[in-house]
């Protein structure tokens, strides 16, 4: 399902999380993950596109002639 993890072992962790946060708290703390999901994947985007793009001289007093 997830990676080797089966659904039992989900399910212990949800229900984990739920002891743990509360029913009144889960929403925040979904939100909070979903956030920080959302910026883990935008950063390696960045990364990757950093990596991709073609290599460009700097632009500078040093890089012109004359």
């Amino acid at each position: 399902m997830f990676g080797g993890v089966g659904g039992s072992e989900v399910l212990l962790v949800v229900l984990l999380i739920l002891v743990l946060f509360g029913s009144k708290r889960l929403p925040e703390f979904a939100r909070g993950l979903g956030k920080a999901m959302r910026e883990l994947k935008k950063a390696l985007d960045e990364i990757r596109r950093e990596i991709e793009s073609p290599k460009r001289p700097p632009d500078g007093p040093s890089s012109r002639a004359g």
